[in-house]
């Protein structure tokens, strides 16, 4: 498995057409491995998220069974005549192989938190975005025991400070993306075609700490994402040390 790390040139044409189609970012990121990767049902897979840090510093993260090639990536909507050669990629195998039991993080993810619903009797389901962040919360905190891991309480004290806020996580940056998908005949949505090939996703991004309770199964969650809307920038959970 891999980590990388990519920096968009957001004043480049090319990099506002990817950040506002995550269609094209989704086919940019596959298209940096010589081989298709695969997408098993529940294994390590291709997932991509965007950070945007601030107006200047917009960030693309991969994390990938194969190491990518994003010079594509950077004579498109990065800097080609910059060193170093525009992204970094580290070895993210051995990391995970470091993960143990008890262990506290700092972790930043990109979600798609939904439920299905049933509005009449006898309808089928239907997928649906939770919209406020109590729900949002709730979801994450529904993935807890199957993705080996448990969001940091707050103690009592920090809790009576802020408002008996439970955990140390926040809920934000919630964005709203729709699109259509291409046919793969003519690479064009007919308007007729275009309301049935919508796509419309709720993004919400979590940031706060988290305990490793499974390292087994906390390992393949990170490899594999949490969550659905995958392909579209959403699952892709990274770590970094409690300071």
């Amino acid at each position: 498995m891999y980590l990388t790390r990519f920096r968009f040139n957001a004043a480049r044409t090319g990099a506002r057409r990817l950040l506002t189609s995550p269609q094209m970012l989704h086919a940019a990121v596959m298209s940096s491995f010589p081989d298709a990767p695969p997408t098993p049902d529940g294994g390590p897979r291709v997932l991509w998220r965007i950070d945007y840090n601030s107006a200047a510093e917009v960030l693309l993260y991969i994390t990938s069974p194969a190491r990518p090639d994003l010079t594509h990536l950077v004579e498109q909507a990065g800097w080609p005549t910059a060193e170093p050669r525009g992204w970094s990629t580290y070895d993210y195998a051995t990391f995970l192989t470091g993960l143990s039991a008890d262990s506290v993080w700092e972790f930043r993810l990109t979600a798609n938190p939904v439920h299905s619903i049933r509005r009449k009797e006898g309808e089928p389901t239907k997928r649906t975005a939770h919209r406020t962040p109590h729900y949002q919360i709730e979801w994450l905190l529904k993935q807890q025991d199957r993705g080996g891991f448990a969001i940091v309480e707050k103690s009592p004290e920090a809790r009576r400070l802020e408002r008996g806020d439970e955990y140390e996580l926040v809920v934000g940056g919630a964005k709203g993306l729709s699109f259509s998908k291409r046919s793969s005949s003519t690479g064009k949505d007919s308007s007729a075609a275009a309301g049935r090939n919508a796509v419309r996703i709720a993004a919400v991004t979590y940031q706060g700490r988290l305990r490793v309770t499974d390292p087994e199964v906390f390992r393949l969650r990170l490899a594999s994402g949490l969550g659905k809307a995958k392909a579209y920038g959403c699952g892709l959970m990274t770590l970094a040390p409690v300071v």
